[in-house]
């Protein structure tokens, strides 16, 4: 199973060293090795065979595998390192009349430092902490005076309403998924992929309009149309997170290596980010239409 995050969408876990995360015995309760990995609708996954494994022999117990623990310990660090990151650039980079054209011009610059990272960590065939690390930092610089203008010029609550409400989704989401309510299966991934890749074309082109044709383009990021878009940012986030546990599920399943715990943080925090950025934009509407 691949999620629609851009992190894991071009590969599963790490597949060096000659195992591709196959060589761990499936933990109690997972699929038995060779078992149909389409059965029931279900998406293949990439941790459920061991093709180096001799015939009929069994695979041996793999030591240092990923754990849920591991997961969560990496992902408080990125999500810890972008909050730091915001909570500097609030602080230090004031958008007031007289600096509001260099904090933005900061931000921007630490937004496309911060995609040119997220790239080349997804290229890399193993996770590197520092590059992590140091894309939640810049991220954060670009989400601190985003969120500092927005409380500045729109609403000092709206911040703290799109925080709130990106943890309600996670939770929820979460909750959802580990109830079964949420089932990841071959036909879910393809319908969010097409909507997410149908979602962000029509942005692109309103980006387009909005920077030839002046104003909000054709409407997507403002009004009802905006307040529309940014609902259906929002569900796209929230079926992201739930391809993205399902990769992780897989991953602990099937002995993942526990360096891969960084490529899950890594993923989980640009869905996150997403999420956040979309229920700002969302409130802001709200905000400005009352």
């Amino acid at each position: 199973m691949r999620s629609s995050n851009p992190v894991f969408s071009r590969r599963g876990f790490s597949r060096d060293n000659g195992y591709a995360g196959f060589n761990a015995a499936p933990q109690a309760g997972a699929p038995a090795a060779g078992a149909n990995p389409y059965a029931q609708g279900t998406a293949p996954n990439p941790y459920a065979t061991n093709p180096y494994a001799p015939t009929g022999a069994p695979a041996p117990a793999r030591t240092g595998a990923m754990t849920i623990d591991d997961v969560v310990t990496r992902t408080a660090m990125t999500l810890g390192t972008v909050v730091l990151g915001a909570a500097l650039a609030w602080a230090l980079l004031p958008v007031d009349e007289d600096n509001l054209n260099k904090s933005y011009g900061i931000a921007i610059g630490a937004a496309l430092i911060a995609f040119v990272l997220s790239l080349v960590q997804s290229f890399k065939r193993k996770p590197v902490p520092a590059l992590i690390l140091a894309y939640a930092a810049f991220e954060g610089v670009f989400l601190g005076v985003i969120s500092s203008a927005v409380s500045t010029y729109i609403g000092p609550g709206v911040v703290m309403q799109a925080v709130m409400g990106t943890m309600c989704v996670f939770a929820g989401v979460l909750l959802a998924y580990k109830m079964r309510w949420i089932r990841v299966t071959r036909r879910f991934y393809g319908f969010v992929m097409a909507a997410a890749m149908g979602f962000l074309l029509l942005m692109v082109v309103n980006l387009l309009f909005a920077a030839f044709g002046g104003g909000d383009g054709l409407g997507f990021r403002s009004g009802g149309l905006g307040i529309l878009f940014g609902v259906i940012g929002i569900v796209l986030g929230a079926c992201f997170l739930a391809l993205d546990f399902k990769q992780v599920e897989d991953g602990i399943a099937y002995g993942a290596p526990r360096e891969e715990s960084w490529l899950a943080a890594f993923g989980l925090t640009m869905t996150l980010v997403w999420i956040y950025l979309e229920m700002l934009r969302l409130l802001s509407i709200l905000s400005g239409d009352d």
